[in-house]
């Protein structure tokens, strides 16, 4: 993977597709009004099949609308539609009148739930427009090369000069070449894990960068409340996911809609971490809902396409996102520990607006800090590698069919609670290799060591114990610690070896300039600095907090016997 990477660094990538036009994307926006009714059509039968009795689906609506109306009066958006509360009143004033008649058999309750999800169906659709598109792209474009440019010669003319570019910037390494293949024998579902709002224009970048074209994404609908980030998104014909909405039929339409488009051949990216990791390690266990549509969409496709003709395949890509440091890591490290053992809900609330990000952005350039996309071995929906070819490889080695999957009695068959059990798999998988692939900076590997020395000196106490302790008590002589990064630094280059992990290049060589590059770089923006040096060259915290933030990102590879 290194050696791609320095290989790669600069490379430009021709599309594969010609032109905008040939984009399934694009295919799809044509039709998007036909698109969005059958959606619609097809989430109002599979909510009739799960609540098939006149009680049943009324009790489902009388639901849906006490936990919108409890939504609205919590925790209301500035993207929320204006005419909520008029729809939803509306809505359950009908329900109580149906409610009130047991012998109704009009039907009404059918007329309802089609309107529900209609509404949600437009609320979730995306609107790639290719104007827009290409605007957006530019734009985005333009700004991070005129900000990397007048970081990199320290001048502020050098905004409007073009010497350096992007992939100077941001790292680029992995599966590449296969991806870039299969994107053109199938349908891509690209899975990256979650740190910070950062990572969906990140990531658009990276798809274009690769001569990729567009994909519909899956934005939670929070970033839509950022002005700056709403255009983009708009823009990138994103759909909406809200996750503050856990009733049937949105959930119901949420998954039609992500199923349909990817079974109509629109490459297609969410997050299965459904948010952004609180705790800063890398997701251990993920939303299935979304991750399940690849299941449903490719039993679709064998299922409905012709016995002469060759199913498309889809291909599911894990990405991991690699940063020295996340914007808004103070914020999600204090929730996490909030909630630390608790089963309660708290909503996602984003503090920063479209001013908080261009400062985000102007010091991020202004560094010498780099970021890293790295693209896992690509996997068919049962979790198998697949070759060059898309050809599904089992663990010996062996061509294996995923169609015989979905085949019970010698027919393809619709089996929920296998498809479940598939879908399960897929998640341990995409756990699996986000930790394979996962690149270790510096950054990462100072801070993890930094805070399990503190946890070794104070065995008695437990996380929020350690979290209270005074400044003074939290020194580190330079020499212990840099014997112990030494030898963690010894077990990632193993643990690579044996196919485990990967790491950055800058975490060879000299151990003391690896420590002084992971001390430059980690939290690099912050006001309180998570680690840093005193006066007699030793190792001091202003942000315990925020340390174990970014200690977690090493967590799950056993590192902590090392030290």
């Amino acid at each position: 993977m290194e050696v791609l990477e320095k290989k790669n660094k600069n490379k430009r990538y021709k599309p594969i597709l010609d032109g905008i036009p040939d984009w399934p994307v694009y295919q799809l926006s044509r039709n998007r009004k036909e698109f969005i009714e059958e959606v619609a059509q097809k989430s109002f039968e599979r909510i009739l099949q799960l609540r098939p009795t006149r009680k049943q689906l009324l009790d489902e609506l009388q639901t849906t609308v006490y936990r919108e109306q409890q939504r609205m009066k919590r925790n209301r958006w500035r993207v929320d539609p204006k005419d909520e509360p008029r729809f939803w009143a509306q809505i359950k004033e009908s329900v109580n009148a149906l409610s009130a008649r047991a012998d109704d058999n009009s039907g009404e309750e059918k007329e309802l739930l089609k309107q529900i999800v209609t509404r949600y169906a437009n609320e979730i659709a995306g609107n790639f427009k290719p104007s827009s598109y290409k605007l957006a792209r530019e734009i985005t474009t333009f700004w991070f090369n005129r900000l990397l440019n007048a970081a990199r010669v320290k001048k502020f003319g050098a905004i409007f000069r073009s010497q350096y570019t992007l992939r100077d910037k941001i790292q680029i390494v992995g599966k590449v070449k296969q991806l870039r293949r299969l994107a053109r024998r199938g349908t891509i579902v690209m899975v990256p894990t979650h740190f910070s709002n950062l990572d969906s224009v990140l990531i658009g970048w990276v798809i274009h960068a690769l001569g990729l074209p567009a994909f519909i994404y899956g934005a939670g609908l929070n970033l839509f409340n950022i002005k700056i980030f709403a255009y983009f998104m708009n823009s990138l014909g994103a759909y909406k996911v809200d996750r503050r909405k856990k009733n049937l039929p949105y959930l119901e339409t949420l998954k039609t809609y992500s199923t349909l488009a990817i079974q109509k051949g629109a490459h297609s990216l969410f997050f299965p971490g459904g948010t952004r990791s609180r705790s800063g390690a890398i997701e251990k266990s993920l939303k299935l809902g979304l991750l399940s549509t690849c299941i449903e969409a490719q039993r679709n496709l064998y299922l409905e396409t012709p016995p002469d003709e060759e199913p498309r395949k889809i291909f599911v890509v894990p990405v991991t996102l690699n940063y020295h440091f996340v914007l808004e890591a103070p914020d999600l490290i204090e929730e996490y520990l909030t909630v630390k053992g608790q089963d309660r809900y708290l909503p996602e609330q984003d503090k920063y607006g479209s001013f908080q990000l261009i400062r985000f952005l102007i010091k991020f350039f202004s560094k010498g800090s780099n970021i890293s996309v790295s693209i896992g071995k690509a996997l068919d929906v049962m979790g198998n590698y697949v070759d060059d070819e898309g050809n599904s490889i089992d663990n010996q080695g062996r061509l294996i069919n995923t169609r015989d999957y979905f085949i019970s009695n010698g027919h393809i068959t619709i089996d929920k609670q296998r498809e479940d059990e598939y879908t399960r798999m897929l998640g341990q998988r995409i756990v699996a290799e986000y930790h394979r692939i996962n690149r270790v900076f510096a950054s990462h590997l100072v801070a993890f060591v930094a805070f399990e020395l503190w946890q070794k000196k104070h065995p008695k106490l437990d996380l929020f114990g350690l979290l209270k302790l005074p400044e003074e008590d939290l020194v580190l002589e330079y020499a212990e610690f840099r014997k112990a990064c030494k030898r963690v630094r010894k077990h990632i280059y193993r643990l690579k070896e044996e196919g485990k992990i990967n790491h950055a290049t800058h975490l060879k060589g000299k151990i003391d300039l690896v420590i002084r590059h992971g001390m430059e770089n980690v939290g690099i923006f912050h006001l309180k600095r998570p680690l840093l040096f005193n006066k007699e060259g030793n190792i001091i915290t202003q942000d315990l907090s925020l340390l174990y933030y970014y200690h977690n990102r090493l967590t799950g590879y056993d590192l902590e016997k090392i030290i």
